[in-house]
């Protein structure tokens, strides 16, 4: 099911702004477990197997849980790195990030700033204009062609 969908099925009164209120509950009935583990958990799907690795088209990608705007396809790249790569974010508020220091390393972790989900990590080894490199878990996404 896809974050229209999810919007859909929550009704009218449930705004998208209450998304950091829901509990752990409301996310394994709205995600599929895979998506939970990763954008709850802050688990990775594993390389080279998430659906957006090679996607070229044009379009925008939202989160997979609550349907934000993260992500224009003019933004992404192939980093090689297996994973879905963008160069900078949709716009200002579209993420927020914070330290990790997970699985013995120090990396900046990528959470969508509306619902506070598990995204990615950001690197500082991307092209420019930017020297970003997003990269995302194709789980975590919904790509919405134009």
């Amino acid at each position: 099911m896809n974050w229209l969908m999810r919007a859909v099925t929550r009704g009218k009164d449930d705004e998208m702004a209450d998304e950091h209120s829901r509990t752990d509950e409301d996310w394994r009935k709205i995600l599929t477990p895979e998506q939970y583990h990763v954008m709850r958990e802050a688990g990775t799907e594993p390389p080279l197997t998430g659906i957006y690795v090679d996607t070229e088209d044009d379009g925008l990608y939202r989160c997979a849980a609550c349907g934000n705007e993260l992500f224009r396809s003019e933004a992404k790249y192939h980093s090689g790195s297996g994973w879905p790569s963008f160069y900078e974010t949709a716009g200002p508020d579209s993420v927020e990030t914070r330290d990790d220091g997970s699985h013995g390393m120090v990396r900046t972790e990528v959470r969508c700033a509306r619902c506070g989900s598990h995204l990615g990590h950001v690197f500082e080894d991307g092209p420019e204009p930017t020297g970003l490199r997003y990269c995302m878990n194709s789980i975590a996404l919904d790509f919405e062609a134009e």
